[in-house]
């Protein structure tokens, strides 16, 4: 077995797009989403090292590790990224343009951590504390992730029933690769490469999410050129399990008017 290879679920029929689930998740959390694409996509739904069925890999969870790896199992395709998984779009869209033609950035952003001149980020106190909690209480941990993730949704009640369900449905991450994520949404910034990136992007916001500030991702989109912001009103940071129709329509226009572009 090919202890680098990663677990990519391939569904549906059409140009291909790829899926990157965000942290402590896995490609499966996208089940909604995926029921409203896979009549108009081949989908490549990753999970990311360390991840789902990806538990056995070896590439670490860094972010050209895992661009290179996830680059080598998936065809030419846009790439759509939640939360963490974003960070990993965005680096590929910036590093491999010819491999990756659209960025699709779904609730994640260029820099989760707020500083001097990125007001719109979060306390970096929230990822070290969770971190924190990794070693003390790992499951109770997590579930203040979920609870955080859904907070402030209109739907948060049944967003974190469904995060719940999902989490452990495919094995449990280790702590090890979840310090290492929890790393890189403290550490990671990208602001660098929009000014210069080279393929359109979506930039998909929930009004409400407390993950990532809306306000952040249209800072990050007017940095990119060839750009768009969209805002799901009623959203927190899961828009696809509560809004998947939304998210589904505002992707197919994305990748449809930049196909003919093209």
């Amino acid at each position: 077995m090919n202890t680098h290879a990663l677990h990519v679920d391939i569904v549906g029929a059409g140009p291909p797009l790829v899926l990157l689930h965000g942290w402590a998740m896995h490609g499966g959390v996208f089940a909604p989403l995926v029921a409203r694409l896979h009549d108009r996509y081949t989908l490549h739904i990753v999970d990311l090292p360390g991840h789902g069925l990806s538990r056995g890999s070896g590439v670490p969870l860094a972010l050209d590790a895992c661009v290179d790896a996830i680059a080598a199992q998936v065809p030419v395709a846009p790439w759509c990224g939640w939360s963490l998984g974003g960070l990993l779009a965005l680096r590929a869209a910036a590093r491999l343009p010819e491999r990756v033609p659209a960025l699709a950035m779904l609730c994640a952003s260029p820099r989760f951590v707020r500083g001097e001149d990125w007001r719109f980020g979060v306390s970096a106190d929230i990822f070290r504390d969770f971190a924190t909690g990794l070693r003390a209480d790992y499951r109770g941990t997590l579930d203040r992730f979920i609870a955080l993730e859904a907070f402030g949704s209109d739907h948060a009640k049944e967003e974190i029933r469904s995060l719940r369900d999902d989490l452990f449905a495919r094995g449990e991450p280790s702590g090890a690769v979840l310090a290492d994520g929890l790393g890189l949404l403290e550490h990671a910034d990208l602001r660098d490469a929009l000014p210069t990136l080279a393929v359109p992007s979506v930039w998909l916001a929930g009004r409400r999410d407390r993950l990532v500030d809306p306000r952040a991702m249209r800072d990050a989109a007017e940095l990119a050129p060839r750009s768009l912001l969209h805002v799901f009103e009623h959203a927190g940071h899961a828009p696809f399990l509560t809004h998947a129709d939304e998210v589904a329509a505002q992707l197919h226009a994305f990748l449809a008017g930049d196909a003919a572009t093209r």
